[in-house]
């Protein structure tokens, strides 16, 4: 055991010792105070209440007295308990002193460490961390800190050395078991570091995300340790494959060759990885170092503009990491980690050589896949430009442009991406998207149709939607589009754009801002056309978007029910549907808030309304609760109330106001429509009476009243 684990060792044993004497003396118990100071006396006699060798202040014992070195005036008498308390106690102060004059420096010097640590002088840090120890032998955070330092010096035996005494010092010490796995995983002590992790988990179990990470470094790690281990038996066993890929790894190493001597040298490596040995043998022989290593491959890869020559070398470049990073996370993880490749991704994506950006796309595709893929592009790469640059792919008339989307489809499982789209949107991406929708003749329409779709899944974050819904470009741009794809006929690519726009509108309408309310009317107005459409996807999500923006503006809703909306939606009402319903009963019911024309045309287009009171049955609060306001709404019509005595209306109402409805909002919907009809129609609380719902009406309405 090394000098500095004695000494802590000590430290805390003394610490230990000294309290629980202290504490039985001062005992009310006789008998535990009598123990105490026999175990007292017989540690003074042994050389101190610690390790005599150690003791800063070192007793002596007489037989009489204990006298002390740093004051030889005072005497104690053994057989007064109270004197020897004070005694101990003056001791303890003094302890104490020491202590808080040596935390006190244990800290600079901690702080210390950590400047060296910050500047990369690693073996500067140890050295600061370890006179921090001297002073404090029990502070977690230096040997923490020092066990950071060590690994990065590789001295990984020394790290997990020192996260133990941090867990000595405090066994809750996360940094000590997260550094702890680290370490056992870069001696490939594959279950110790899984052990590190479960433990995490264990002292905090909102730390889930940052466990499985781990954990999944370690499966990844230790799935790369056994496919080398396998790789090499086949290559030891002579393997033709094998064997061909060191071969030619071994030939694209010799430098000074041309450019078309690499070129074809490395498509031969590709056709020679087949399955996942040629894969592992290709990384555990340095080949993804074939661009650093070689001058010629190096700068004809990294080139700005690249001859005939130099393209044939990238474009085989490409298409080998396709090869070698299918499935295999290890290799994807040390392409990416690869400082040139890392700079160079987004150059490529944005190459004039529609070859280089096709083989560009299918390699990141590759890595899109997979969670961990993602990651891997989210952790190594800055994926603030990525949106625009992608976006702009929709030009292209060939496949590009659809792999392009398919791309940033995948991307958008991950929410950090669209934090990064953030940065861009304003400035970058929103005024091409925007350019885009009004040339819809002129580009790869199927790839736009993807394209709006993913911007209108970027809504699901707030402050993208805020950004694009406060765009009136965006949202004239929309309109545009709408009269180009239903002015071209309905040709599969033109309802595909029509679709996802549609979409993309009904995403930015949850936001409500002077700029859809200056174009309220004008959406209303197209959407109410499209109502007729054929197509029952169109028809619902055009319904969708009504529900929302009308909301916005009474001149909005006027237009919409000059336009005949109210028959429309009763008639999308009675046919069902159980999305379709939901649109349309909340468009009627914003319709009938604002509009006495709409509630009037109600009443005579659904004389009982059976419609509405159908609609109250149903299962879905959402639709129950805007035909309970509906229905409120169309009851200050003359005669409505007394069209309903014969139904059932009051019974319906009085179990949802009653707190049948799980909805506070609906309650209050139907307690309000309750009211109205009583007091349209007194022969309704006749009714009321008989059901013993006087007492519920009046509680719910006073509720209501106190809102």
């Amino acid at each position: 055991m090394r000098r500095e684990e004695r000494d802590v060792q000590r430290f805390l044993r003394r610490v230990d010792d000294v309290t629980r004497l202290v504490q039985g003396l001062s005992s009310a118990d006789p008998a535990a105070r009598h123990k105490a100071l026999a175990e007292s006396e017989a540690r003074l006699q042994a050389g101190g209440v610690g390790d005599a060798e150690e003791e800063e202040c070192v007793t002596r014992w007489d037989r009489t007295r204990i006298s002390s070195p740093r004051e030889d005036t005072h005497n104690v008498k053994t057989e007064n308990p109270g004197d020897f308390l004070a005694a101990l106690e003056e001791d303890a102060q003094e302890r104490a002193r020491r202590r808080k004059k040596n935390e006190g420096l244990a800290n600079a010097l901690k702080e210390k460490g950590n400047h060296a640590f910050s500047k990369g002088d690693y073996g500067t840090a140890v050295q600061r961390y370890t006179e921090g120890l001297e002073k404090r032998k029990d502070m977690p955070e230096l040997y923490t800190n020092r066990a950071q330092a060590y690994m990065k010096l590789q001295e990984y035996e020394e790290a997990i050395n020192d996260c133990e005494w941090a867990l000595k010092c405090n066994e809750k010490c996360m940094k000590a078991y997260f550094h702890m796995g680290k370490a056992h995983l870069a001696l490939k002590h594959y279950s110790e570091s899984r052990q590190c992790y479960q433990k995490l988990l264990e002292l905090d179990p909102q730390k889930e995300s940052l466990y499985k990470g781990c954990l999944n470094e370690v499966d990844l790690q230790e799935r790369a340790a056994k496919e080398e281990g396998r790789a090499l038996e086949e290559f030891q066993s002579g393997k033709l494959t094998a064997v061909s890929v060191k071969e030619l790894l071994q030939k694209l190493d010799r430098a000074d060759q041309n450019v078309l001597y690499y070129a074809g040298g490395i498509r031969l490596l590709t056709e020679a990885i087949r399955e996942r040995t040629e894969q592992t043998l290709f990384r555990t022989n340095n080949g993804f170092s074939i661009i650093n290593d070689n001058k010629v491959v190096r700068r004809g890869f990294c080139a700005e503009r690249k001859n005939t020559a130099e393209v044939d070398l990238s474009i085989s470049l490409l298409v080998l990491w396709q090869a070698v990073c299918t499935g295999n996370e290890e290799n994807q993880r040390m392409l990416l980690t690869h400082p040139d490749v890392n700079v160079q991704l987004l150059k490529l994506l944005s190459s004039e050589v529609p070859e280089i950006q096709k083989e560009t796309l299918a390699l990141l595709f590759l890595y899109s896949q997979t969670e961990n893929g993602r990651c891997l592009l989210l952790r190594h790469q800055d994926l603030t430009r990525w949106l625009q640059v992608l976006m702009a792919f929709i030009k292209v008339p060939d496949t590009r442009a659809i792999c392009a989307m398919n791309l940033l489809a995948d991307l958008m499982k991950e929410e950090k991406f669209k934090i990064q789209c953030r940065i861009k949107l304003s400035t970058g991406t929103l005024p091409l998207f925007v350019q885009l929708l009004k040339t819809v003749r002129l580009v790869n329409r199927a790839a736009l149709a993807h394209g709006i779709a993913v911007m209108g899944d970027l809504c699901s974050d707030g402050v993208l939607r805020v950004q694009m819904a406060e765009s009136q470009e965006c949202w004239q741009a929309c309109l545009q589009l709408m009269d180009v794809c239903c002015s071209d006929g309905s040709a599969a690519e033109y309802q595909e754009c029509l679709f996802a726009v549609l979409g993309l509108m009904m995403n930015l309408s949850l936001e409500s801002n002077m700029v859809i309310q200056g174009s309220a009317v004008d959406i209303g107005r197209k959407c109410l056309s499209l109502l007729s459409s054929k197509d029952g996807k169109i028809v619902t999500r055009a319904t969708g978007v009504l529900s929302r923006v009308l909301s916005t503006c009474p001149s909005a809703v006027d237009e919409a029910v000059k336009g005949g909306v109210v028959k429309k939606m009763l008639k999308f009402l009675k046919a069902g549907g159980q999305i379709t319903c939901s649109y349309a009963i909340k468009t009627l019911a914003v319709c009938t808030k604002s509009s006495n024309q709409a509630r009037e045309e109600v009443m005579k287009s659904d004389k009982n309304f059976s419609v509405l009171l159908q609609l109250l049955a149903s299962e879905n609060e959402l639709i129950v609760g805007n035909a309970a306001f509906c229905l409120s709404q169309c009851l200050d019509v003359p005669g409505a109330a007394t069209s309903l005595l014969n139904s059932n209306i009051v019974l319906v109402l009085l179990k949802l106001a009653g707190g049948d409805a799980r909805k506070t909002a609906v309650q209050e919907n139907a307690t309000v429509a309750l009211g109205k009809l009583c007091t349209a129609e007194p022969r309704h609380i006749l009714q009321l009476r008989e059901l013993n719902g006087m007492a519920v009406l009046s509680s719910s309405v006073k509720h209501v009243q106190g809102l």
